[in-house]
């Protein structure tokens, strides 16, 4: 029986697989469908359906994919657990605030995919950061099963991205700049309350 690791690489190995479909989809000026995204990798539509519902947001998911940074590259420079999972969180509101318009976009059409399918069957967003969390995890040898790291994990994807862009830029008003320090801030904050000292110091 395979680990909950090598369960969780094969999942983020389709997804990736699907979106490649995508982007030749999109680069051959087809219309992106999931159907066709998943036969251009050979990924069977009903696995393909599992990880994507609604074109749109594969399709806008795909074009943003391209240009995300390998997690390598993410936590470059970043010793411990702690360090990366800023980095992290750092990177992908940056990310949301310098594709603004793509990804209101891409939220906006995830939404209107939540109204015209069952909650349980729409595709979770942000799943790249959360598979970033992971990978910091599991080289820092911390079991991501455990309930607190589990919440950890929830809480941080909330206090970044798309989703707190839009809140903070649009709820709360403000600029580029302290929404930045915002997020900084919040995750530093989390990190306190969820990372044990022994664990944050974890390289």
């Amino acid at each position: 029986m395979s680990s909950p690791h090598e369960r969780r690489a094969q999942k983020k190995r389709t997804r990736e697989a699907i979106l490649e479909g995508a982007r030749r989809v999109l680069a051959d000026g087809r219309q992106v469908t999931v159907a066709a995204s998943a036969a251009e990798v050979g990924v069977s539509k009903a696995t393909a359906y599992r990880y994507f519902k609604d074109p749109h947001a594969l399709a806008a998911e795909a074009g943003l994919d391209v240009e995300v940074a390998p997690y390598s590259e993410v936590v470059a420079g970043a010793k411990t657990l702690r360090e990366k999972l800023l980095a992290i969180n750092v990177y992908i509101f940056e990310f949301a605030l310098t594709h603004e318009p793509q990804m209101r976009q891409f939220v906006a059409r995830s939404l209107e995919a939540s109204l015209n399918s069952p909650p349980a069957s729409v595709g979770r967003r942000g799943g790249r950061r959360v598979a970033m969390y992971r990978t910091a995890l599991d080289e820092a040898g911390v079991s991501s099963g455990d309930p607190k790291i589990e919440m950890m994990i929830r809480a941080l994807a909330t206090v970044t991205g798309n989703e707190a862009m839009i809140s903070l830029l649009d709820i709360m008003n403000l600029d580029r700049d302290t929404a930045r320090e915002t997020v900084r801030s919040m995750t530093e904050a989390l990190l306190d309350q969820f990372l044990e000292p022994q664990i944050g110091s974890v390289s």
